[in-house]
């Protein structure tokens, strides 16, 4: 479907201008009254998503491919300088555990809602695609869609608008359970406690952070885009889709952690990643286009909801059974559905500094095994 917005797909220089200035705007208004009581990849969502659902930026446009797969590579490692990890490889156990049982929860989603809502002779090869997706990420969409070899553009372009719309919806949920009193007090909050104590110290941290220089700034984006380079021809070498974000964190962790003084001495590239991950939130809000799913099938919708609302469930209830932090429970679901870039993002977000690494970890883990798991139980499905 051809959309019918003020600025096309193709207008790159529009929509470069749109993503950064709301990614920008969303950064200033968090530290308003009103913006404070959001976060800025909230306000960043919401601000591209009204302009798609206003038809005046398009849902799907080269721009927003280029946010994934240049973009948020290259600001994966500037947000992982400072990793070392002697420091943090501990604390990545209790993520994966909860990914772990994330999956789970998608598993029995996807049972439980396609049983309970009929979606034709293809139904089977969508709940194959839809538990990879919420298992690993978007990238597992694609390759499960091949693997079972749903081949209907209607049905592929419906599922990718429902995924887009309940993953961004679905953000906001993420993003506010660790505000939420009720589940505060009734789940460990050691990595929320942490990073408030943080932003106290914040201003601080911004005055002991003077050796920021264009030197350094321009440093950081080299190595960069340097270890994605190498990340990359890695990737096309070994032939397996997927790998280059987890070669791309190999080498980045390698370095931190082997000389941990010098590359984490490069100050400000955090900065530099946290403002391209907002561009990326921005991108997902604009994706989400409401319209694309009601004209084509908002069965979808439904479907998709109804598997994240029980993967939820599934996995407070099995965090709260093995007392895991409330934080780490968000980030694996997290990870479970957009993968390692967007857990990653939301652990920058929400300035919990030490599950960074652990998201990409299993996030990448997700893009590794969704789809086996995924279209297994597809066909699993197909027999009844």
């Amino acid at each position: 479907m051809v959309e019918n917005t003020l600025i096309q797909p193709d207008q790159n220089w529009m929509l470069w201008a749109i993503l950064i200035s709301v990614a920008a705007f969303s950064i200033w208004a968090e530290r308003t009254k009103i913006g404070s009581k959001f976060s800025a990849v909230v306000i960043a969502i919401f601000g591209t998503f009204l302009l798609s659902n206003l038809s005046i930026i398009p849902s799907a446009a080269p721009s927003y491919d280029i946010v994934w797969s240049y973009l948020v590579p290259i600001a994966i490692p500037l947000l992982l300088f400072k990793a070392d990890l002697k420091k943090i490889i501990k604390e990545a156990g209790p993520t994966l555990l909860a990914f772990f049982f994330g999956a789970i929860g998608t598993v029995v989603g996807t049972i439980v809602a396609y049983m309970l809502i009929p979606l034709g002779e293809n139904g089977w090869k969508l709940a194959a695609i839809f538990s990879s997706t919420y298992i690993g990420g978007s990238m597992n969409y694609v390759a499960a869609a091949e693997a079972v070899e749903l081949n209907s553009g209607n049905l592929l372009a419906a599922g990718v608008a429902a995924d887009n719309l309940v993953m961004a919806v679905y953000f906001l949920v993420l993003f506010a359970i660790p505000s939420i009193g009720f589940l505060k007090n009734r789940y460990p909050n050691h990595h929320q406690l942490q990073a408030e104590n943080d932003e106290l110290n914040y201003v601080e941290t911004q005055v002991l952070q003077s050796n920021i220089s264009l030197s350094n700034l321009s440093k950081a984006i080299a190595i960069s885009v340097s270890i994605c380079a190498i990340g990359n021809l890695l990737a096309d070498l070994s032939g397996i889709n997927g790998s280059s974000i987890l070669i791309i964190t190999a080498i980045v962790v390698l370095i931190a952690t082997v000389f941990p003084k010098q590359i984490g001495s490069i100050e400000g590239a955090d900065m530099i990643g946290t403002f391209f991950m907002q561009i990326f939130f921005a991108a997902i809000g604009a994706s989400a286009n409401i319209f694309v799913v009601l004209e084509y099938g908002p069965i979808l919708f439904v479907f998709a909801g109804l598997i994240l609302t029980i993967h939820l469930i599934f996995l407070l209830g099995a965090g709260k059974l093995f007392k895991l932090d409330l934080a780490e429970i968000v980030i694996a679901s997290n990870a479970n559905m957009g993968g390692p870039t967007t857990a990653a993002a939301m652990a920058v977000a929400r300035n919990w500094k030490g599950l960074v690494i652990p998201a990409i970890l299993v996030g990448t883990l997700g893009y590794a095994v969704a789809t086996f798991i995924g279209v297994g139980l597809g066909y699993w499905l197909q027999s009844f």
